[in-house]
């Protein structure tokens, strides 16, 4: 059975000295775990700090973003050979941050994650409904629309490096979360459209995990708050390992 992927998003949150701090904690909390693979996103300010003082912890880094080009000008964006130069091993992608607060589309989404996968990276892409749409009864077109944007921009070749988060817009952030049931449901029918591995965000913390884990067809977590804390993200992993 592959192992379950606990990714941390730590959005706007560490300096590089927190992040320092954070990540030298965070290494023997976590080192005994097996059956889980782990990723934290830092921002970029602090990337080359974690990379560092994660070195062969066999925790990955990831970047919470990436531009399509490989250099130009893009004044205020991050190419990912820039990042890959840093020790940097994929990006999260088309956040609903990003997609709400940076008028990120589906088209743009999909050229920065074949971009990110071109220059030999990985991603997790994100996907999920607003509250509004999900009251309206579009949920399955609108993760259908979004999955096969991501769909369309992947090579055969690349398909192993992508990971996939539905993240209902309405549980990030709010302390609102997604029944199991409600996140079985959403992640099967994203899994009929693209069998790769699918991780549940949105508002998940130690108490929820294990049984958001615990569904078949979610296979780890994108992690937003509960991942700024020690305690509380190696929580998430354990029960990860369990679930595993």
């Amino acid at each position: 059975m592959p192992a379950m992927l606990i990714a941390g998003n730590w959005k706007m949150y560490k300096t590089a000295a927190e992040t320092i701090e954070f990540c030298t904690e965070l290494r023997p909390a976590l080192e005994p775990l097996d059956g889980v693979e782990i990723v934290v996103c830092p921002p970029y300010t602090s990337l080359d700090e974690a990379v560092r003082v994660l070195a062969g912890s066999g925790i990955d880094v990831f970047a919470q973003s990436a531009h399509w080009a490989k250099e130009g000008a893009f004044t205020g964006e991050i190419s990912a050979p820039m990042l890959a130069e840093l020790g940097v091993v994929g990006s999260l992608v088309a956040h609903s941050e990003r997609r709400q607060l940076f008028a990120e589309t589906d088209e743009s989404s999909a050229r920065r994650i074949a971009g990110v996968l071109d220059a030999g990276l990985r991603v997790i892409a994100c996907v999920g409904e607003t509250e509004e749409e999900r009251e309206a009864g579009e949920t399955e077109a609108v993760l259908r629309r979004q999955v096969e944007a991501i769909r369309g921009a992947v090579e055969d070749d690349d398909v192993h490096r992508l990971t996939i988060a539905y993240e209902p817009v309405w549980a990030i952030g709010t302390g609102r979360t997604a029944t199991p049931e409600q996140a079985e449901e959403a992640h099967a029918l994203i899994r009929s459209l693209f069998d790769v591995p699918l991780l549940y965000g949105g508002s998940v913390k130690a108490e929820n995990a294990a049984e958001l884990l615990s569904q078949p067809d979610v296979d780890g977590a994108l992690v937003g708050g509960a991942s700024l804390e020690v305690e509380s993200f190696a929580a998430i992993c354990e029960a990860a390992a369990q679930a595993a």
